[in-house]
């Protein structure tokens, strides 16, 4: 009798226990992730880009299935982002986004939820802390995240749709405002962490 309540206790402790060994937190990061701003002007459409985004994030798998994300970091240092139109348009860029006083575009993840697509792929839906140009604003944010099991590693991509007043930045504008820019700008991201 004892031998089966001694077997009853440990099958009860390995039950109650599996949650814990089949879940696993996931700590990844990239140094490595592309950003690209796209914007309109009354000359021409204009995009910058930097492959210097940082990423941060805490994945929770469950048997090679992402779960859920428990935290998640994103920056971007302003100066690293670069114009196709030439070094003009990054001055008047970094003006507008007050770089000197405010060097880093950053977003930090408040809650999130994941939904699955299929084996491997994952619609992220986050709010976040939004920081731009010293503004700070709690903002949505939808990824698609793709797991690759091989590697072990995340691609995430996605796009944000904004307005450079909604944070405190004054649509740029040069020679002498005969030429401006768009309020509306469009933040697309591809990062891969591991």
């Amino acid at each position: 009798m004892k031998i089966l309540k001694h077997l009853t206790i440990a099958l009860l402790g390995i039950v109650i226990s599996m949650p814990f060994l089949v879940n696993s937190q996931v700590k990844v990061a990239t140094v490595n992730g592309a950003i690209t701003i796209f914007g309109t002007s009354t000359l021409h459409d204009w995009d910058m880009k930097s492959s210097q985004g940082r990423c941060e994030a805490t994945m929770i798998m469950t048997a090679d299935k992402l779960t859920s994300v428990s935290a998640l970091t994103f920056s971007v240092t302003s100066e690293t982002l670069k114009s196709s139109k030439g070094s003009i348009m990054d001055r008047i860029a970094y003006k507008a986004l007050k770089t000197k006083d405010n060097p880093v575009v950053s977003f930090v993840m408040v809650s999130s939820t994941i939904t699955p697509i299929d084996a491997t792929t994952y619609q992220f839906k986050g709010t976040g802390n939004l920081t731009v140009a010293g503004a700070k604003k709690l903002t949505d944010l939808v990824a698609t995240i793709k797991y690759n099991v091989a590697e072990k590693s995340f691609t995430s991509t996605g796009f944000k749709e904004m307005k450079m007043t909604d944070y405190n930045m004054e649509p740029p504008s040069f020679a002498f405002g005969a030429m401006k820019t768009g309020d509306e700008i469009k933040i697309t991201f591809n990062l891969k962490i591991k």
